[in-house]
């Protein structure tokens, strides 16, 4: 079946045109490459050239530190009342200017419009959730064991973070690290994709106008070679917050022993999605298509395997399939269903791994090779009766592929669902209570979600298990490793 278009139906415009930003900001400062070097950034829908974005150096990658090491006194030693309501005017600020954000977005990320808002408002979120929690961290009062001393707990920032954000979402990972970092009292340095650069400086200019003094709050664009190497050397970086593959996590984490630092890694997944044939059907269906497509299925809560009991395996691969032919696949600005994927190697990885199910004995159901819209874009796909030795039932897709599989016993699926290294979110669709409670129980992956697919949100502790990453992001977790625990023991003679 021939895959339906859209047509693009909107240009590019700017009620506020200062929010697009070429430049780094470091103390306070637009700031370019001492030599005007620069990246390329274009349209993954078109291949158009956007602008340039300044790629500095290491040198200045440094600098940025000095600015957030300058800065930390004078930000944390505020009271927590006063970056709560820097805090919540910066969220004032994305909420009023949310379609200038997500037009950028569209433009430089390809995803779908309305999700480029969705983003924008959720990405909001954490900067509200974390101007109100800003005010929370308290001195703790322990009872003393010592019969002539008083003893208290107190958090403190640890100091510098540097904040390193994907292309995927290159808005809401930025809000959700840094206004974490920002309310425990830190200061920040935020290294953006080069691939997806304009989102996060759209939010550093809404930052400064929100009255974030100079220094606290950094981005430095630019390879990541030659600019992520610095933050990682410098004792003054104490934490490091980072999304993005599990390879790159991995080596992040060794580079991080030298200098002790705090780690919080948000990396790959391979969500299983596990239908039982008591659910409800029509709902396991709709939730399916939102696990798998969202954002073109580029995300790391994107299901994966989709798993299910042999007695609705046919209803359930047939009315899957029909609903995934249906999607329009299109240029984000026409809001279709499907937009471009990232880049060349993303639309490999999906060839790769549709090749590879098929030559292991794999049955195509829809999709299955680049769509005509362009170069980035592949028809979303769904192959049944994979096998487990296929590639895409272990590796992560990150792609409109969508890999069906019928099971027979409840133990027999969550040995399937938990064989993996990863361990970030699952997806079960049943109506038994007890199955309900088992599952929740046995599979061993940060998130699960039950009878839906939306779960994540500013109040909830995101994160993973086993390779999927460490620590969380989020709800007042998400503060945690930006702060340290000291003990104090007095005695007042």
């Amino acid at each position: 079946m021939a895959m339906p278009i859209h047509q693009e139906t909107t240009t590019f415009h700017l009620n506020d045109k200062r929010l697009f930003r070429t430049f780094a900001y470091i103390d306070g400062k637009w700031t370019a490459n001492d030599k005007r070097h620069t990246l390329p950034v274009t349209d993954p829908a078109t291949g158009d050239w956007i602008g340039d974005v300044a790629s500095l150096n290491s040198a200045e990658s440094s600098a940025a530190v000095d600015a957030a090491h300058r800065s930390f006194d004078g930000w944390a030693g505020l009271l927590p009342q006063q970056r709560a309501a820097i805090l919540r005017r910066w969220f004032e600020l994305i909420a009023e200017h949310r379609e200038d954000l997500a037009q950028i977005m569209t433009l430089e990320q390809g995803k779908p419009i309305s999700e480029s808002r969705g983003e924008v408002d959720y990405g909001a979120s954490f900067v509200e959730f974390y101007s109100e929690e800003a005010k929370r961290p308290n001195v703790e009062g322990v009872t003393s064991h010592l019969a002539d001393a008083e003893v208290e707990v107190w958090l403190e920032p640890v100091g510098v973070a540097a904040l390193i954000t994907p292309w995927n979402f290159p808005s809401a990972m930025v809000t959700r690290k840094a206004a974490a970092a920002l309310a425990a009292g830190c200061t920040v340095v935020v290294h953006p994709s080069g691939e997806t650069p304009f989102s996060c400086l759209a939010l550093a200019e809404l930052a400064e106008r929100a009255g974030m003094p100079a220094g606290v709050f950094n981005v430095v664009t630019g390879e990541p070679v030659t600019v992520v190497q610095p933050l990682m050397d410098d004792p003054r970086v104490r934490a490091v917050s980072f999304t993005g593959s599990t390879e790159i996590g991995k080596l992040l984490y060794r580079q991080s022993a030298n200098t002790i630092k705090r780690m919080v890694l948000e990396l790959g997944g391979h969500a299983p999605f596990l239908v039982f044939a008591d659910c409800d059907l029509d709902l396991a269906v709709d939730e399916a298509v939102k696990a798998k497509f969202a954002t073109s299925g580029q995300d790391c809560l994107g299901a994966n395997r989709f798993l299910v009991e042999r007695p609705v395996y046919q209803e359930f691969c047939e009315r899957f399939a029909a609903r995934t032919c249906e999607l329009v696949v299109g240029p984000g600005y026409s809001d279709p269903d499907i937009g471009p994927l990232m880049n060349r190697k993303a639309v490999d990885k999906q060839k790769s791994h549709v090749a590879d199910a098929l030559a292991a004995g794999a049955t195509l159901l829809c999709g299955g090779k680049q769509h005509a819209a362009g170069p980035l874009f592949y028809e979303p796909t769904v192959l049944c009766d994979v096998p487990e030795t296929a590639k895409i039932m272990h590796e992560e897709t990150f792609g409109p592929v969508a890999a069906i599989a019928p099971f027979d016993t409840e133990e027999d699926v969550m040995r399937r669902a938990n064989d993996t290294e990863y361990g970030l979110v699952a997806y079960v669709h049943t109506r038994d209570p007890r199955r309900i409670y088992r599952a929740s129980r046995c599979l061993r992956f940060g998130m699960v979600a039950i009878n839906r697919t939306k779960v994540t949100g500013a109040p909830i502790p995101f994160g993973g298990m086993k390779q999927s990453g460490l620590g969380r992001e989020g709800a007042r977790m998400g503060m945690a490793d930006f702060m340290d625990v000291k003990y104090v023991c007095r005695d007042w003679a």
